[in-house]
């Protein structure tokens, strides 16, 4: 979101963010801070729950008076729960007259659902009701569209499939650190802390010998992996640190490890990628199309795996980092300008029917 904002100010538009506030902390606050100064239309938080409860009825209604009050061309609703209120809201103010163009980018979320659970066909009936309430439809991985193809159906509306993109400073090298594996991201198990914690052992007792990790990031999850790295005996090997900015964690260790069980798009695999960081990844969601679905760097998100694929970095790591897409390949596919210039052209193709 922010790579996108600094992108459409650089090319004229002013931008504001709506966002969740009971979600995030320090590290979140600071980013806020850092983009507030370019947004002309102002960044506004208000508390939203992620399910969907009686809370909703006050948040929808706090959310619409601040969109009722800028009057955006354009609302943009990330995730199920902004899809809803972006497109809600923006049909609202349809009926009063005003032109927006409402597109809707569905991030994992709802789409995570099973479709054979009550719950997942009530989701997916709801994503389909809203389709009337859409003018474009945009995916950040084929993973994503073939998935709502599935689970909701073929698209009835425009859509397209735009990348997520990353700065040109992004895509300077980082130092290797001194840890020889690294986490970050959300201590939730989702992601596969776990699995990351279990492989380090097993690659260990496979070793006869330490192996040293560091995991960034926070969760409330975050002292059921503390307790399981003492419980491994890993606690001389393993250091948690607060969130931080991606590429200063890159600088703390020389391989990064994303055991995700399930996936949208992730940033932090372009982001190590780009920093020259030679990752090991669980082939889920839009992973594959970031690495090339025969990548060597893929593998199941099971500690097994995981580790086996740890042992084989830590035994040619010079080797390991060969198998890595290049920067110039990354760039032309995953470049910030590229994302920004793909989503300027569907708001600019949303936006014409609805003023005609």
């Amino acid at each position: 979101m922010r790579d996108l904002t600094e992108a459409q100010v650089a090319a004229g538009h002013q931008v504001g963010i709506i966002c969740d506030l009971s979600t995030g902390g320090d590290h979140e606050e600071r980013l806020f801070e850092a983009i507030k100064p370019m947004l002309a239309l102002g960044i506004w938080r208000t508390t939203m729950q992620r399910h969907v409860g009686p809370g909703d009825i006050a948040a929808g209604w706090r959310t619409y008076k601040i969109i009722k009050e800028l009057r955006p061309d354009v609302l943009h609703g990330h995730g199920a729960k902004g899809g809803v209120y972006a497109r809600a809201f923006g049909s609202l103010l349809r009926v009063s007259r005003y032109c927006v163009a409402r597109l809707y980018s569905p991030h994992g979320g709802s789409l995570h659902y099973d479709e054979r659970t009550l719950t997942g066909k009530l989701f997916f009936g709801l994503e389909r009701l809203m389709e009337r309430f859409t003018d474009h439809l945009l995916f950040v991985s084929d993973y994503e569209r073939r998935t709502f193809i599935r689970k909701v159906g073929a698209p009835r509306v425009p859509n397209s499939l735009v990348y997520n993109g990353l700065r040109d400073e992004e895509f300077e090298p980082v130092p290797v650190g001194g840890a020889d594996f690294l986490y970050i991201g959300m201590m939730r198990d989702l992601k596969g802390p776990d699995l990351f914690i279990d492989a380090l052992a097993r690659l260990r007792q496979h070793l006869g010998r330490n192996v040293t990790a560091v995991m960034v990031g926070d969760g409330e999850d975050l002292p059921h992996y503390r307790a399981q790295v003492e419980r491994l005996g890993l606690a001389g090997d393993v250091r948690f640190m607060p969130p931080m900015p991606a590429r200063l964690a890159f600088a703390l260790a020389a391989c990064v490890v994303v055991p995700s069980r399930a996936e949208a798009m992730p940033y932090i695999v372009l982001e190590s990628l780009a920093a020259g960081k030679p990752i090991i990844a669980t082939a889920v969601g839009g992973i594959p199309e970031i690495l090339g679905t025969n990548s060597p760097a893929l593998v199941m998100p099971s500690a097994e795996e995981i580790g086996e694929r740890m042992r084989s970095s830590l035994e040619n790591p010079v080797a390991y980092g060969k198998l890595m897409p290049g920067p110039v390949e990354l760039k032309s596919r995953f470049g910030v300008s590229v994302m920004a210039s793909d989503i300027e052209k569907a708001y600019f193709s949303a936006l014409a029917p609805s003023r005609s």
